[in-house]
C-alpha cells in the first residue's frame, strides 16, 4: 500500500533510503508508492538528501544485513 497520507492505492515503486545523522550507509528504510504518489515523495526525500533509488515494486530486492 503506498504510504502517502491517506493513500490506499497498491504500491508500484519502492523509494529505498536513509538519513545520514541517524542511519549507517548500508541501511536502506523505503517507502511505498503507487503512480500518483512517487514523484512527490520522491521530491520530499530528494530535497532532504535521503532517497537512494526508486524501482518498480517487482524488481525490489532488499539488501541483505550481513551478520
Amino acid at each position: 500500500m503506498c504510504s502517502a497520507k491517506g493513500c490506499r492505492a497498491d504500491a508500484e515503486w519502492v523509494l529505498a533510503w536513509n538519513n545520514p545523522k541517524l542511519h549507517t550507509p548500508q541501511r536502506r528504510k523505503t517507502w511505498l508508492a503507487c503512480e500518483e504518489h512517487r514523484e512527490h515523495l520522491s521530491q520530499f526525500l530528494g530535497v532532504r538528501g535521503f532517497l537512494k533509488d526508486v524501482v518498480r515494486f517487482e524488481e525490489w530486492e532488499a539488501p541483505r544485513q550481513e551478520s
